[in-house]
């Protein structure tokens, strides 16, 4: 009697613990909150390429089909997110999400459920740390974009100084340490080094700070409230260095150059790190772009192109995979090879091999500076000051 208890409870350990998964991906990212703009072009890179994928038989031969879970740019929101995509819908694969707060703090969820989790966007390296076969990055990292800039520098001049200015997140942080380790390598001292809060009423006081060090470039690492703001305000105490760079993100989408969203005529001559442009020589850019502006009325970021080559790799892992469950789509993400909008794609060690832009803002409008191969126009150099300008 007692052995059948034990075979019968064994049974039911079994059973309880083998999971059926459903044929969904699933998603999260910030429909809301203070990343609500990257969220919007997560949203469109989705809805595109789901549109294509099902356009073009779906997987597995059926329509495919997200869950998305809305992470109010906060990461415990996130983390939440994973245990109801995971634990509730039962999804075998993630991708998300847009912060890397909040997709740091998804790494240990997916981990521990042992489901692949893909990252679109977020950029700081900590979030690959962990180095584990169920996390995949699809963008650059922070380092990528500290040593494009870094590059580029050397290409027009070495600046005799730099300040890092950053907002004091994971992303933030990120950025500024690896500035910090590429302008030791070149020579180029750090004489102002300033974190702030996200979403601060105020930042001349820093801004004035910063101006009496009188840099003669600046890197920032910002979301797109603060890129606007720090934009404006360093108008307003004139602060003049020779170059204004940044870590991409808030610098580099369309929001951030536009009249009404954004900074308007002060975003003119930023310089900002860049993973795709329409102009970008790769496969489908331009048609991409055209498609979105058609749809949303706005020109797409880069964000929207990495959504949408994320959905398009896990698409392409299940019907390799043969089946929706996570490790075999864990192991077909690995061997993706394709030639995307986005570039080539190649994951070593669970990363892309992706090649990063240098974009200027010239005359309302992003051109690509560098590298050369890429470049749509010529820098502008130094910047003009404030009293020269409209």
């Amino acid at each position: 009697m007692q052995t059948r208890i034990l075979v019968a409870g064994l049974l039911l350990a079994s059973a309880s613990s083998a999971q059926t998964y459903s044929p969904r991906v699933g998603v999260v990212t910030s429909l809301t909150g203070a990343e609500q703009a990257f969220g919007d072009q997560h949203e469109r890179g989705y809805t595109l390429a789901l549109e294509d994928i099902n356009a073009k038989g779906g997987v597995l031969g059926k329509p495919l089909e997200m869950v998305k879970y809305d992470d109010q740019s906060k990461a415990d929101v996130a983390v939440q997110g994973v245990s109801k995509l995971v634990d509730q819908d039962k999804v075998p694969v993630v991708i998300g999400a847009y912060a890397s707060q909040s997709t740091g703090a998804m790494v240990p969820a997916v981990i521990k459920r042992q489901v692949p989790l893909v990252i679109p966007t977020a950029t700081a390296d900590n979030v690959m740390a962990s180095k584990s076969p169920w996390v995949f990055r699809v963008c650059g990292g922070a380092n990528d974009y500290a040593r494009a800039t870094m590059d580029f520098l050397k290409t027009v001049g070495v600046p005799k100084s730099l300040a890092v200015i950053y907002e004091n997140t994971n992303f933030g942080q990120a950025n500024a340490e690896s500035m910090r380790g590429q302008a030791k390598s070149a020579g180029v001292p750090i004489i102002a080094d300033e974190a702030y809060a996200q979403g601060a009423p105020s930042y001349t006081a820093m801004l004035q700070k910063v101006k009496e060090k009188n840099p003669e470039a600046i890197y920032f690492a910002s979301y797109l409230l603060d890129a606007t703001q720090l934009m404006k305000q360093s108008r307003q105490v004139n602060l003049n260095p020779r170059i204004y760079t940044s870590a991409g993100t808030g610098f580099a989408i369309p929001a951030f150059i536009s009249p009404e969203k954004g900074a308007g005529k002060d975003a003119e001559y930023t310089f900002s790190t860049q993973q795709w442009m329409r102009e970008s020589k790769w496969p489908g850019s331009q048609s991409f772009a055209e498609r979105v502006k058609k749809r949303w009325g706005s020109d797409p970021s880069y964000h929207a192109v990495q959504a949408y080559v994320s959905l398009l790799i896990v698409a392409d892992a299940v019907n390799r995979a043969g089946k929706w469950e996570p490790q075999p789509i864990r192991d077909a993400i690995a061997k993706t090879e394709m030639m995307s909008v986005f570039g080539p794609i190649r994951f070593v060690n669970q990363q892309n091999q992706h090649p990063i832009l240098i974009t200027q803002v010239q005359n309302g409008a992003f051109v690509i500076v560098a590298p050369e191969d890429q470049a749509t126009a010529k820098w502008i150099l130094p910047t003009p000051p404030w009293s020269a300008r409209p």
